[in-house]
């Protein structure tokens, strides 16, 4: 009997002991990340950076689950809705578009966000000082930029008048940014030459349908499937010999000749400290909107040759990176 009682006695104290170490061992956020495309993984890095600087070491202190949804909208829709069945414990979206989509696709899980369109604009949050309900993070002026970035393609093609764009028609970002485009367009005189797609196809079809002279250059608006087949696009142009006009830094790099935009990698940085403090305990709508609105311009001397473009020197000068 003594044998029996200090067996048990010995397991109790094993369990207890198992029981206690399971209970010191620190806790595994899972994140459930959506992003559109490759151009938005700049974002992701951008997290992992700022995360690590918050003491938030990956596979210790959090798992990331990256969901690419390719621009399609039910793609992403199901992903989110996803995420929220496997109970991660947040959801992290790389643009407009991917929290569109998490917002309508669950009921109760947070998202924080980096979004290029007005958020108050889309009804994503009630104000950026006080957002309500479960979204909040970070906001860039990607879309509120476009009159800014027609307005340097003019300086950059002086004899600039009919500029092409490529959007999806049923996006809410790709309406706003048009919608802006069109009246810049209009105030400076140009003709911008809207095409709808409602795919990759249909948008390399549209390019290369082009005709010589039939515009003067190409110029993105919001869009994931302009975006996402931007290297189709940067190619097609220079065959065609047309300036290009980005709304994503990262594109110069891939050789596109211009873009006045946010660094992706800075938007992912800053925005870590929502998900730390809100995987830690903090309410969404107890953090306020922030901006992020250092926007840079990058130019590609390479393929301003390659097209047989001079960059005017004023542009140039005011130049923040410039790709020879």
């Amino acid at each position: 009997m003594k044998k029996k009682i200090t067996v048990l006695t010995l397991c109790a104290m094993l369990f207890a002991l198992c029981v206690s170490a399971h209970a010191q061992q620190p806790k595994v956020y899972r994140v459930g990340v959506l992003v559109p495309g490759e151009a938005w993984y700049d974002f992701i890095d951008g997290l992992r950076v700022g995360l690590k600087q918050l003491g938030f070491e990956e596979g210790k202190q959090f798992n990331l689950s990256v969901r690419d949804w390719q621009g399609d909208a039910k793609a992403a829709e199901e992903a989110a809705a996803k995420f929220e069945q496997e109970k991660v414990n947040l959801i992290y979206t790389t643009s407009t578009n991917s929290t569109i989509a998490a917002r309508r696709a669950t009921a109760e899980i947070p998202i924080v966000f980096c979004a290029g369109t007005d958020p108050v604009v889309l009804g994503l949050v009630d104000s950026f000082a006080k957002p309500g309900g479960r979204l909040t993070g970070v906001y860039h002026p990607s879309t509120d930029t476009t009159a800014k970035r027609l307005e340097i393609l003019k300086e950059i093609v002086p004899k600039l008048h009919r500029v092409v764009t490529f959007y999806d028609p049923r996006k809410p970002t790709g309406i706003e940014s048009s919608k802006l485009a069109r009246e810049a367009a209009r105030h400076m005189g140009l003709q911008l030459v809207e095409r709808h797609v409602g795919s990759s196809e249909e948008l390399q079809a549209g390019m290369r349908a082009l005709r010589v002279g039939e515009v003067d250059a190409y110029f993105a608006v919001s869009d994931p499937i302009a975006s996402n087949q931007a290297q189709f696009i940067i190619d097609t142009a220079k065959i065609k010999r047309l300036p290009t006009m980005f709304d994503f830094l990262i594109q110069v790099s891939k050789g596109g000749l211009a873009s006045y935009a946010v660094s992706f990698h800075e938007m992912g940085r800053v925005s870590a400290k929502y998900v730390q403090r809100i995987l830690t305990g903090v309410r969404p709508n107890e953090m306020p909107v922030e901006g992020v609105d250092k926007i840079a311009l990058i130019i590609n001397l390479k393929t301003a040759k390659q097209i047989g473009l001079t960059i005017p020197p004023n542009v140039l000068a005011r130049a923040d990176k410039v790709i020879k």
